[in-house]
């Protein structure tokens, strides 16, 4: 078997097995019975072991003598590691992780979007800007998502903050998620509430970026309450 295939069992096996936590099957406090998983799974011991190894570094499962590997309660989680972040946004229903989600959005993306304000060269205005125009001429979901998440990658680095660019990185797994619901049934035009942000940026002016990030996270926590 090639390398590249080894990689692609260890993944789906990662991906199946994160699922299936995910979706209750396996509950927190639930022993592992490994025996019975490689058979279902029909991987090698190889195979399943890695994929236990990377659930047990996300702090998704632990193992104990004399009790097996089981699966931890939520709180001992990595949520911020960007699968967990994926896993948990394509698994949840009732909207409760977009909720957390967007009071994440209220504490960061206001904040960043003064400081862009006060930092953004004319190349991040211009990177903005040409983000909103791929967000105004898109034509299907996945363009407008790309555009989207693009628009906001590009304001967290424009702030010029390794740290918020990090966590760019861990709200846009989220965002995407959220988008793809709103953005696929909601009857709207995301375009102003982002033009009305990068024009604030553009004017130097750091407390109307604030509210109008401010407003944007707003309407994205409202957008999301209208689909429940």
């Amino acid at each position: 078997m090639s390398e590249k295939r080894l990689r692609g069992v260890h993944g789906q096996t990662v991906e199946a097995l994160a699922g299936r936590i995910l979706a209750g099957e396996i509950g927190e406090g639930d022993t592992l019975d490994l025996p019975a998983l490689r058979e279902e799974l029909d991987v090698s011991l190889t195979a399943l072991r890695e994929a236990l190894k990377v659930l047990s570094a996300k702090g998704m499962i632990d193992a104990r003598q004399k009790r097996g590997t089981f699966v931890q309660p939520r709180t001992s989680w990595n949520l911020l590691d960007t699968d967990v972040m994926r896993w948990q946004t394509q698994a949840n229903a009732d909207h409760s992780l977009f909720e957390e989600l967007t009071e994440m959005r209220v504490i960061v993306e206001p904040a960043a979007a003064r400081l862009a304000a006060e930092r953004a060269t004319d190349a991040d205005i211009e990177a903005l800007s040409a983000a909103l125009d791929r967000m105004a001429s898109a034509r299907d979901l996945a363009a407008t998502v790309r555009a989207d998440l693009e628009f906001h990658r590009l304001l967290m680095a424009a702030t010029h903050n390794a740290f918020l660019t990090q966590v760019e990185q861990i709200i846009a797994i989220g965002l995407a998620e959220r988008d793809k619901l709103v953005h696929g049934s909601v009857d709207d035009d995301p375009v102003p509430s982002h033009r009305a942000v990068l024009d604030a940026i553009a004017a130097r002016d750091a407390e109307a970026a604030y509210d109008a990030m401010r407003a944007l996270v707003d309407k994205s926590g409202a957008d999301l309450d209208r689909l429940r």
